[in-house]
């Protein structure tokens, strides 16, 4: 008897081998017909997977987690059988799920249209109506790659013959069209219900510019119709909130072909990126941290020793000065060891917390920088914790504390956890590793968090936490992590002196909060939609005159303003007050100041608030006390 054992710790036993479309109909006939795929001991198969042995099975319906993932390769296949169908001298070569999708690269000479990916969509949906079984089957290497070659599908064959001789390679058809593939798939295409082809775009044979371009069809599949109208709301959303355009609007920074990768801030900008940076400073003074600072460019030999020369050289900028050559920092980690390395320290010292606004330099490829979100040079709030092995645990408890607080006061309470743990190739024991791992685990659950275990996942100097905030649209964004490092510290000399006099070396414990500055601030444009809260609007207020005759009380109302520490500006342009209000209103400015004879008289002033709400006209105490609530309170409550 084989007995299978169902997520809710049931088992079902069968007299032979049996399919997981077999299981799921002895349970029920509504979950049978649901199935997209099964999840045999964690390794997600094919509904037609026999099962031999005794095993744990999850039914993958519509609500799995793994469900998305597989409509979008299955619609990827659909994609590809469609666009052959109409274009059949066209030649399939890869195509992966992505995130929010999939793409399919093709071979073709002549170029899709817009007209074209219409009817590709079109064809795609004919074949769904069709629902054509998806089958499994099984070929040596040598045997696919004639198969291929007698299809004409030289690129296909190309892939094929670069695997090892002797393996056997699965290969999936629906119809008239067969495609190499690991699998796994939908059992039929009348699954596929919810998808829409987008765009096309050049990409070079295997990423080298040396190959033949080739055509790369972009889509997204999705549960249902509704969850693929919220994704291109979504998109529309987004579109109206690219941080490159708020810049460009609020004249915030800029980029130029001179300087690829490189940011150019402007004042307001900069004033955003001030507040920012201070306010972290206080967090690093508050939670015991010691303010340091690297240099920039360091001697090639040091980046041997860390291991980046070997495995990072190609993302760093070097240069060379009188027989020597030299790296510009990519990050920030030797450095910190090389001031931890200058002086003796005692156990009774550690923790040792080292803090940098460090500015690192990487050589991102050009077609992966995206505004101030993917840069060659950016600062990260970085962060080494210099500890024993048993104070990683609650290092990692006050860290995950003081994460949640930042997020909180930049208005983010939505936060995602992954505990990446140890990859194959790796340093250090499996102790060092279960107690590292462990540590991790416990500082998440001290704190009743919920978190995804990402197998195998982790550095190969020890495991790490990754901490990802959703905005207001909700768009994921990776921020924050905390790493266990056994390997650095060690290959850079670093020692700590025990409580029996020995030497021993320290744990480093890599931590960021924000990450890159750079992107960060980013992520707050796009998530206030350039509306940032008072405490961190580049202009607090703008006071303006209705006419000329207010001007000088204006500016001395101004000059106040800015007496009491708050970014204001004065507008005493001869323009009308309703033009000057609505440019300042389209320039986000949280509050606005308006006088004209009456409040120049009677020393008082107009207050508005950027939502366009009348406050009325207040002496000017009660103006600064009222400017303190809305736009510095929250600053000051958001200090540590």
């Amino acid at each position: 008897m084989i007995a299978i054992t169902l997520p809710d710790g049931s088992k079902r036993e069968f007299a032979a081998a049996v399919t997981v479309a077999e299981v799921a109909a002895s349970i029920g006939a509504g979950l049978a017909k649901a199935a997209l795929a099964g999840k045999v001991d964690g390794k997600l198969v094919d509904t037609s997977y026999r099962i031999d042995a005794d095993a744990s099975l999850e039914i993958v319906t519509e609500k799995h987690a793994d469900a998305l993932t597989i409509l979008r390769h299955s619609t990827a296949h659909l994609l590809a059988q469609a666009t052959q169908r109409l274009f059949p001298d066209t030649q399939v070569t890869i195509g992966p799920v992505i995130e929010n999708g999939f793409f399919y690269d093709f071979a073709r000479e002549t170029p899709f249209t817009p007209d074209d990916l219409e009817k590709i969509q079109a064809e795609m949906l004919r074949i769904v109506h069709e629902a054509l079984p998806v089958t499994r089957s099984v070929l040596s290497r040598d045997q696919a790659v004639a198969f291929f070659k007698n299809k004409h599908e030289h690129y296909k064959a190309e892939i094929i013959e670069s695997i090892p001789a002797g393996e056997d390679l699965s290969l999936y058809a629906q119809g008239e069209f067969t495609d190499l593939c690991r699998g796994p798939h939908v059992p039929n295409t009348a699954k596929l219900r919810a998808f829409k082809v987008i765009k096309v775009a050049g990409a070079y044979w295997r990423g080298d510019s040396k190959n033949a371009m080739l055509q790369r069809i972009y889509g997204t599949a999705f549960v249902n119709d509704k969850d693929l109208q919220a994704y291109f709301t979504q998109l529309e959303e987004a579109e109206k909130r690219d941080h490159r355009k708020i810049g460009r609007a609020l004249d915030l920074f800029h980029m130029q072909e001179e300087a690829p990768g490189l940011v150019f801030w402007h004042p307001r900008g900069w004033a955003i990126w001030q507040v920012v940076e201070q306010y972290m400073r206080g967090v690093y003074r508050v939670a015991g941290y010691k303010e340091v600072r690297a240099p920039q460019i360091l001697d090639r030999s040091l980046w041997e020793k860390s291991g980046h020369w070997a495995n990072f050289k190609d993302n760093m900028f070097t240069t060379h000065s009188e027989n020597r050559d030299y790296a510009i920092k990519p990050m920030n980690c030797p450095g910190h060891i090389q001031i931890y390395n200058h002086g003796l320290h005692s156990y009774r010292e550690l923790p040792l917390r080292y803090g940098e606004f460090g500015s690192c330099h990487r050589n991102e490829a050009s077609g992966a920088l995206h505004g101030i979100m993917r840069v060659r040079g950016f600062t990260q709030d970085d962060g080494h914790i210099f500890c024993t092995e048993d104070q990683i645990q609650g290092e990692c408890v006050n860290f995950i504390q003081c994460l949640l607080k930042v997020y909180a006061d930049f208005g983010f309470t939505d936060v995602l956890y992954k505990l990446s743990t140890r990859p194959a190739q790796r340093v250090g024991s499996d102790l060092v590793w279960d107690k590292a791992e462990q540590a991790l685990a416990t500082a998440l659950q001290a704190q009743a968090i919920d978190y995804q275990i990402n197998p195998g996942e982790g550095a190969f100097y020890g495991p790490k936490i990754e901490f990802s905030l959703k905005d207001s649209i909700g768009r994921v964004w990776q921020c924050g992590t905390i790493q266990v490092d056994f390997s650095m510290p060690e290959r850079l000399g670093a020692e700590y002196v025990t409580e029996d006099s020995s030497r021993k070396t320290p744990v480093m414990l890599h931590r960021a909060i924000l990450g890159s500055l750079e992107r960060f601030i980013g992520i707050l444009i796009e998530n206030h939609a350039g509306a940032l809260p008072a405490w961190l609007a580049p202009v607090q207020v703008v006071v303006m005159n209705i006419t000329d005759a207010q001007a000088d009380y204006a500016a001395a109302v101004a000059g106040s303003l800015l007496a009491q520490g708050f970014r204001a500006e004065s507008d005493l342009r001869n323009e009308k007050i309703g033009y000057k209000i609505r440019e300042h209103t389209l320039q986000k400015v949280p509050f606005q100041v308006v006088v004209g004879d009456r409040e120049r008289d009677n020393g008082t002033a107009s207050l508005r608030t950027l939502s366009g709400e009348d406050l009325g006209a207040m002496a000017l105490p009660e103006l600064i006390q009222k400017l303190h609530a809305g736009a510095t309170k929250a600053y000051a409550e958001a200090r540590i």
